[in-house]
């Protein structure tokens, strides 16, 4: 870990379990707070990139793990996969979040039940796992039969492509026709073979489009991911001999906000106060337009008569592209003299202006100098706008970016108002597209697929702000501020120590977590 001198800050040092930790987003925040935190991720290529940035971390499936193994584990956090909740309201994903608040409401009840038999409530907890199992191992056989169909259609389409070549049509009238076998009854087909053709073509249309619907109501397993935060939850606040986490943060992206609300009710009833929010990542400073749904809970004796904690206040203004606020903003970044003549006064806004692309690169240049220094200029997602594929999102360099995805290597930068790519770093650096995430500019990025990392991982930032809500609450709001200004400035000069060696499943001893 990093070794940066700090003033006293926390009013308790706290130990963090974070379940699918990801590369290390809220663990290098737990960190410049003065907390140890611990993490468990499966994935190899983040485990490299935790590995060299000092993260403790147990390497594997969640699934693997249990509460009772880290039974010093003051407070857990976590990101469960999201997926299949991504398209919540549109077949698939409205079916996943159904489903899991199902499970959910169904473990609430064990908990509420009057005699609250830790026995019974893990006989629940069993029987939703072998559910999910069960619905896992079909969704493994109807997969297999759906490639085999699809491999099927395929030869098909191969067969009438090559039957319409000998009956002499251009490959033009080929193409069109090809493109309209999404409705074959539709079509006049002279040519008993080529009818044939289309006929078994449609019949294996229907079945797959059969399976496709059973593949929907089987789910993903990962759905049952979700639930695992929960149920560790429940397990250290129900089992005999265990005793309850302090605090639980937990954060996804907004489709998941319904299971958080459901979260939520279980929590309250297992004594802890809650909040779920849902956040602007600009806000918060991160030169990013991205929004998660935040789950936080404090245990709290108070709890029935004061059930829910306080949103987490936004520190910045939010990004409206062609809004007034936004040109404010933009006029802050460039001439304090400009204010007036916006018809705003620095007294008026306690919100400070988001943070641009330009200014977050800046400052990292400013720490790492070989970092590369580019004219005015505007970004090209790789993902199209309004359903359109092929109109591409633009953002310029004086805004903040566009939310950083898994594809960030494959955007674009040209020369602001032009199509023109820049001539030399025309796509972000690992290191800069880790800064836009507010990871620190000599963040280790290790390991394979750096970009999914980055685009999947929580925004340090923004873990600071919900962190600091959580476990100190007894900050006032000067308190609160001096402490987040400190933390800011330890997470941007953050620098990796030496780097640790990743854990497996059973390897306990000596561990601060599992007392053995």
């Amino acid at each position: 870990m990093s070794h940066i001198e700090r003033e006293p800050t926390s009013p308790a040092v706290f130990r963090i379990l974070d379940l699918f930790a990801g590369p290390g987003g809220l663990d290098v925040a737990a960190d410049v707070l003065g907390h140890r935190i611990t993490g468990i991720e499966w994935d190899t290529g983040a485990c490299a990139t935790r590995c060299a940035a000092g993260m403790d971390t147990f390497q594997g499936d969640v699934r693997q793990y249990r509460a009772a193994f880290f039974p010093h584990a003051q407070v857990l956090t976590g990101g469960p996969p999201c997926q299949t909740f991504t398209v919540a309201g549109h077949g698939a994903g409205r079916r996943a979040l159904d489903q899991v608040v199902q499970y959910i409401e169904r473990l609430h009840e064990a908990v509420r039940a009057k005699n609250q038999d830790w026995r019974e409530i893990f006989r629940t907890w069993r029987k939703i796992l072998e559910e999910l199992r069960r619905r896992e191992l079909e969704a493994k056989k109807v997969t297999a039969e759906k490639r085999q169909l699809e491999d099927l259609t395929a030869r098909k389409r191969r067969a009438m492509r090559k039957r319409l070549a000998q009956l002499g049509q251009s490959p033009e009238e080929i193409k069109s026709f090809l493109k309209t076998l999404k409705a074959p009854q539709t079509l006049e087909v002279p040519d008993d073979e080529l009818k044939t053709l289309l006929e078994e073509f449609s019949s294996l249309n229907d079945a797959l489009d059969k399976l496709r619907d059973r593949l929907e109501e089987l789910g993903d397993e990962r759905t049952g991911l979700v639930l695992q935060p929960l149920w560790w939850v429940i397990e250290r606040s129900k089992r005999p001999g265990s005793e309850p986490y302090e605090a639980v943060v937990l954060e996804q992206v907004p489709a998941v906000m319904p299971v958080w609300k459901e979260y939520a009710k279980v929590l309250t009833s297992l004594g802890y106060r809650t909040g779920t929010q849902l956040m602007h990542t600009e806000a918060f400073g991160v030169p990013q337009t991205r929004r998660r749904a935040v789950l936080m809970a404090r245990l709290d004796p108070t709890v029935v008569s004061n059930p829910l904690l306080p949103d987490v206040s936004e520190t910045h203004e939010r990004y409206q592209p062609g809004s007034l606020s936004t040109r404010r903003a933009k006029a802050r970044h460039t001439d304090t003299l400009l204010w007036g003549v916006l018809g705003e006064d620095a007294e008026e806004s306690p919100k400070e202006a988001w943070v641009s692309m330009e200014m977050a690169l800046k400052t990292a240049r400013s720490i790492k100098p070989d970092l590369p220094e580019r004219p005015a200029f505007t970004v090209i997602s790789n993902y199209g706008t309004g359903g359109d594929p092929e109109a591409r999102g633009r953002r310029d360099h004086d805004a903040p970016s566009a939310t950083i995805t898994g594809k960030v290597s494959r955007n674009r930068l040209v020369h602001k108002g032009t199509d023109k790519e820049l001539d030399d770093f025309n796509r972000f650096t690992p290191a800069e597209a880790g800064v836009l995430q507010t990871f620190p500019v000599t963040y280790p990025w290790s390991g394979n697929d750096v970009s999914q990392q980055i685009g999947n991982a929580v925004p340090p930032r923004l873990a600071l702000h919900v962190l600091r809500q959580v476990l100190e609450p007894g900050l006032n709001k000067d308190e609160a501020k001096a402490r987040l200004e400190r933390a800011t400035t330890a997470l941007e000069a953050w620098k990796p120590g030496k780097p640790v060696k990743i854990r497996l499943h059973g390897n306990w001893e000596g561990h601060p977590l599992t007392g053995r």
